[in-house]
């Protein structure tokens, strides 16, 4: 099993991170690797909805399925999300106030199969980049306060 584990302070209140992070719907506008995103099941978003999602793959576009096992706004959100083709991913995202806004953390646990299990040193340290990445484009889209929409809120 690869493990992604960090963090990052984002100078925005902690409600304002999680309700942009909890709408899935807003990951293609700070995560460049986000094709697409849709939600599949009713608003309001919390524990059990659905989204479907497409990032880029290094020869297509991979889909996949994302749900919510946990919804404690503004302080944790857990996720499973499955592919075709590729590990399935249990998530957790931690939101603390701190004196400067919110300190963000992320633990994840990539179930890899098969051959595939022989990478998991390469899956951790390749994915703990693209995490953190994607992760610096949230913080720096919702510092410069030109998220599009505005926050929109996950209730």
């Amino acid at each position: 099993m690869a493990r992604i584990t960090g963090d990052i302070v984002i100078d925005r209140p902690v409600e304002e991170v999680f309700d942009y992070v909890a709408d899935e719907r807003n990951e293609p506008s700070y995560n460049p690797r986000m094709l697409w995103v849709k939600l599949l099941t009713p608003a309001p978003i919390g524990v059990g909805s659905r989204f479907a999602a497409a990032h880029r793959g290094r020869r297509q576009p991979v889909r996949m399925q994302i749900e919510f096992t946990a919804y404690e706004r503004p302080r944790r959100l857990a996720s499973t999300t499955t592919m075709a083709r590729g590990p399935e991913v249990h998530g957790v995202l931690h939101f603390e106030p701190v004196a400067t806004g919110t300190r963000m953390r992320w633990d994840w646990s990539l179930s890899l199969r098969g051959p595939a299990r022989l990478a998991t040193p390469v899956v951790s340290a390749l994915g703990s980049r693209q995490e953190r990445a994607c992760w610096q484009g949230l913080k720096r889209l919702l510092e410069s306060g030109t998220e599009q929409d505005g926050p929109i809120p996950a209730r």
